[in-house]
């Protein structure tokens, strides 16, 4: 271990302490007031300079300009909980409502501690660190907030990584580091099906038009395009998670609301999915006498790491935690995150950090999701090497 591991690994106990400060009040979406401000007390303790707040309304960036010229380069964090009631038993457990149940705020924690390593490396540090606190990302709207209020500007970021802890579809085992050169996570859209028919006496359907036949129809029918026209080397979903429609077992209901999400690992694939949801719905609606709209939400693109950049990330985490804890990843996942939006601008890696205690711990989005506390320094260390090194 290098002299930036050791010092991080000296740092464990206040990451730790940030971490269950973050822990105890998470907040959803963007509002994300008592964070914010959390982050930016935190910031200036460490005497980081041009601290900006109200980004996607509480979001906050803050620059830590290094000795040396360079490039400049951003260490994102997520900051946002979900609305899930906590049930870990921790003493530092929520009590609001929310929980921090996704590993958001060990990821502020450690982005303060490579944030605190860097401060006192300022003479070694080549260009500028921006740090970059983003709220929302659960929803996926935060990044794109985000880069509307210009988080890529002023100054202008060269370059970008981030980190998920936890057991987010990772190989790895507490305090390992994981990797992925290219495509690591899928693009994330939602759809909401209304098909609307007559409604009427389920004694009498002669009389009526059904629309809970055509989402039946639809529900069976959508999976054919993944099953019958994605080949079967490529990536693709399309899942149906809501089905509304009717009240009672003798009405024909008069509309019937799917909602569901499609993924995919290339753009290509993507907006074929897309097009392919709205033909067949309009197919299957006119063929049914009915109609039907079709509302997208789209999310964001699929995450691709660039090649360049993830090694870079491999040769700073061997330099923490040695090669034998350095894991490649085998395959994608088709969970999204918003990190994506940045890397569609600049080049960028995000990489996994193992944080589970055990194979049988709760999963990430269950109200008894903890982590292994003993190895947040690994993350921060990582961050903090890496931009210390990538120049």
């Amino acid at each position: 271990m290098n002299s930036i591991g050791e010092r991080a690994r000296a740092l464990n106990d206040k990451i730790v302490e940030r971490r269950r400060l973050f822990h105890t009040c998470p907040e959803i979406n963007l509002s994300t007031v008592q964070t914010e401000a959390h982050i930016v007390e935190e910031l200036k303790k460490l005497g980081v300079k041009d601290i900006k707040q109200g980004l996607a309304e509480h979001g906050v960036t803050a620059l830590i300009e290094g000795g040396k010229p360079g490039k400049v380069l951003g260490l994102r964090s997520d900051m946002d909980g979900l609305n899930i009631l906590e049930d870990t038993g921790l003493p530092f457990a929520s009590k609001n409502g929310n929980m921090h149940a996704c590993g958001h705020d060990a990821h502020i924690a450690m982005l303060l501690g490579a944030a605190e390593i860097l401060t006192e490396n300022k003479d070694n540090l080549k260009g500028t660190v921006k740090l970059i606190f983003q709220p929302g990302e659960e929803t996926t709207y935060g990044a794109v907030a985000m880069l509307k209020d210009g988080v890529l500007e002023n100054p202008k970021v060269d370059a970008i990584i981030a980190l998920h802890t936890g057991g987010l579809w990772s190989p790895g085992k507490p305090g390992d580091i994981c990797y992925r050169p290219g495509p690591l996570m899928a693009s994330s859209d939602f759809f909401t099906i209304t098909f609307t028919g007559k409604g009427g006496h389920g004694a009498t359907p002669h009389l009526t038009v059904d629309p809970i036949a055509m989402a039946a129809q639809a529900f069976t029918a959508l999976q054919t395009i993944v099953s019958r026209e994605t080949s079967p080397l490529d990536s693709a979903v399309v899942t149906i998670g809501a089905i509304h429609g009717g009240s009672a077992g003798n009405i024909i209901a008069p509309t019937c609301v799917l909602k569901g999400t499609y993924r995919a690992l290339s753009v290509a694939t993507r907006e074929r999915l897309g097009v392919r949801i709205k033909e067949l719905c309009e197919d299957i609606a006119r063929g049914m006498r009915g109609s039907v709209e079709i509302e997208y939400a789209y999310g964001p693109p699929a995450l691709n790491n660039d090649k360049e950049m993830t090694e870079k990330l491999r040769l700073a985490a061997t330099e923490i935690v040695g090669a034998e804890r350095v894991r490649e990843i085998d395959e994608p996942t088709m969970g999204a995150e918003d990190m994506a939006c940045y890397m569609e601008k600049i080049p960028g890696t995000f990489f996994y950090h193992p944080s589970f205690k055990s194979e049988s711990a709760a999963p990430h989005h269950n109200p008894k999701f903890d982590i292994d506390e003993s190895v947040l320094w690994i993350g921060s260390a990582t961050l903090a090497q890496f931009a210390l090194s990538w120049q």
